[in-house]
């Protein structure tokens, strides 16, 4: 029997405003760019840190879960974000996501673990250049300064009334992560739209 089945291309939640966000781009004169990271893995894990299951999956990772609040720990091309005290948030390269599932929940054994692939729940845009900060504090109830949220920072927290995960890359000039569900994440894109001619 044929497969009938359409097949329909992936389309990111902020595809309709992509060339929006290029666009403040470049009349910023390198002051910010605005981008988003469409289809990143996102998986969350649930385990309690002092148990067996917690060592294992982090050698099965090649990633030490991190432990103090609101950081983040990154190996190659994967990133944990810490959210709670039994709570991490996973982030890897599109398409990853049922790798990363099941190589937890072999890790884990019987241990129990909770782990959801949430992929699909939140997009990702990239917040970057020198006045990155000062964007984003625009919105921001979180004391944005380097010394209070630096690099490896992490942050459950609102941007422009919008519920979102803030994250603090840690390569030089990395700027952030902006993780927004993905019913919002237009709201958010034309909210750092309008912050952003600011520096057009």
């Amino acid at each position: 029997m044929a497969d009938n089945a359409l097949t329909v291309p992936l389309r990111s939640p902020l595809s309709p405003v992509t060339d929006r966000l290029a666009a403040a781009t470049r009349t910023s004169g390198g002051a910010i760019r605005l981008a988003e990271l469409p289809f990143l893995s996102q998986v969350n894990v649930r385990l309690d840190a002092k148990g067996a299951a917690f060592e294992a999956v982090g050698l099965a990772l090649d990633l030490q879960l991190p432990l103090q609040p609101n950081t983040v720990v990154r190996t190659g091309e994967l990133t944990a974000l810490w959210l709670g005290p039994d709570e991490w948030l996973l982030i890897g390269p599109p398409g990853g996501e049922d790798e990363l599932e099941s190589r937890i929940r072999e890790a884990a054994g019987d241990e129990p673990v909770s782990v959801t692939d949430v992929s699909a729940q939140r997009t990702t845009l990239l917040v970057t250049g020198p006045r990155a900060r000062d964007l984003l504090a625009h919105g921001c109830p979180l004391d944005l300064h380097p010394r209070s949220f630096g690099s490896g920072r992490c942050a459950q927290t609102t941007l422009g009334r919008t519920q979102v995960v803030l994250v603090a890359r840690d390569e030089p000039r990395a700027g952030f992560w902006v993780l927004v569900r993905s019913s919002f994440a237009g709201y958010l894109a034309d909210w750092l739209l309008d912050a952003a001619t600011e520096y057009v």
